[in-house]
């Protein structure tokens, strides 16, 4: 069965928004088990739209829509869809009173009478209600053919599409579809490919996909059978051919767990607590382990130690260590994580300190460079990198390896083994 995507909004075409919903809507499909050949953008122009969804219409199975389903007149998605798959629009009570209710006790007392046109919807679709907002999805079948309307934020579409769409499609597919995601840290998406490459090129079912993301890669793993438990069976003897073989690098088989997440769980299940003592990324490593719900009862404080007198009076660097060594140092780096430890009494403390450019770098520390430190109950292991990129990505890759320094040492505490050293 074909899936295509069809994105509308001028702001889209002219750059003004990033279309992440997309990206999401293509995994989503694929991990479904669609195939998919074409993704189309088209501006809010009835004609053009038109032409974009009559030739969607004809060449896929279902034709998944987002955005344009809003009070404004260039919003025209429900509109032109009703046209090309001939139903005609009426109004849905249920749409209306909904509408009603969401300005209920709103700030705005008065409902402008263009939210009005919201209510209208194609005869015989399927509405699904907006928790998010007003303007409800829909889903158009007829002659063997599919439309799914999703409106445009993804604040909205994301839980409208988990909710209701996302059951809706499992039960397009005859087959059953099992995937698992193990997501790999300290790896490129090159080496990891290699060391699986036998698994990649001999399998047919289950599939194996390689995802690169910021400091980790994604591997999906899937299998289609016609029950969900034979699917699920083909899928766990790869899963654990491949940890074998990445060991300690798979950091969590559940596709909702971030490295921040599992940080966090490994801290918690130790009974240990955590600080970070901050350079070049200026809090980014304690912002991560804070967006984490329950990050309380193990994330007890961060330093931004930006200035080498910040380093010796928060952290206790030594001023000599600094003269010597320099602020990027893996010397300094150490000191600042040990220091922070012991000024905040944690069990662990994470540091990082680097050149994040554009400017600084010399012929012997080269903007890219970074130096960072993990100390766990008075061990310490040190970390070098030389990272590509700007600044932003320098920084990004930097919290990405401290994160999962601090969790390859957390792991081996728990396994009473010496600290990892980390060399790059």
């Amino acid at each position: 069965m074909t899936v295509e995507l069809v994105s509308v909004g001028t702001e889209i075409l002219m750059g003004n928004i990033l279309n992440s919903n997309t990206q999401y809507l293509a995994e989503k499909c694929a991990m479904l088990g669609f195939n998919m050949y074409h993704q189309v953008t088209v501006g809010d122009n009835y004609g053009r739209m038109k032409e974009v969804v009559a030739t969607a219409v004809n060449r896929a199975d279902i034709v998944i829509l987002t955005g344009g389903l809003g009070p404004t007149e260039d919003d025209l998605t429900k509109e032109v869809c009703a046209e090309v798959m001939g139903m005609e629009l009426v109004e849905d009570p249920h749409t209306r009173q909904h509408i009603e209710e969401f300005f209920h006790n709103n700030i705005y007392r008065e409902i402008p009478a263009n939210n009005w046109k919201m209510t209208t919807v194609p005869r015989g679709a399927r509405v699904l209600d907006n928790h998010n907002g007003m303007a409800p999805g829909l889903i158009l079948e007829k002659d063997g053919k599919t439309a799914i309307l999703l409106p445009g934020p993804p604040g909205e579409l994301y839980p409208m599409f988990e909710q209701q769409v996302f059951p809706y499609l499992e039960t397009r597919e005859n087959a059953s579809l099992v995937s698992k995601t193990l997501k790999i840290c300290g790896h490129e998406e090159s080496q990891v490919e290699d060391q699986l490459i036998d698994l990649i090129d001999g399998q047919t079912n289950p599939t194996l996909a390689t995802y690169a993301k910021v400091g980790e890669v994604h591997l999906r793993i899937t299998a289609r059978a016609d029950e969900p438990g034979k699917a699920a069976a083909l899928v766990e003897p790869v899963a654990a051919e491949v940890k074998r073989r990445m060991g300690d690098a798979v950091y969590t088989e559940d596709e909702g767990e971030t490295l921040e997440m599992a940080v966090v769980r490994l801290l918690t299940g130790h009974g240990l607590t955590i600080s970070t003592a901050e350079s070049c990324t200026g809090g980014m490593v304690s912002a991560r382990l804070v967006n984490v719900p329950g990050a309380s009862r193990v994330f007890m404080e961060g330093y931004v130690t930006y200035s080498n007198e910040a380093k010796m009076k928060l952290l206790g660097v030594r001023e000599e260590t600094l003269a010597a060594w320099g602020a990027v140092s893996a010397q300094t780096a150490g000191e600042m994580a040990l220091g922070g430890a012991k000024a905040a009494g944690t069990d662990v403390c994470v540091s990082i300190t680097g050149l994040a450019g554009p400017d600084g770098g010399t012929a012997e520390k080269p903007v890219g460079l970074v130096y960072m430190a993990c100390a766990l109950k008075g061990q310490v292991s040190l970390a070098r990198y030389q990272f590509k990129g700007n600044r932003g990505k320098i920084r990004e890759q930097s919290v990405m390896k401290a994160l999962d320094l601090a969790r390859r040492c957390i792991l081996a505490y728990g396994r009473g083994e010496e600290l990892p050293g980390q060399e790059a």
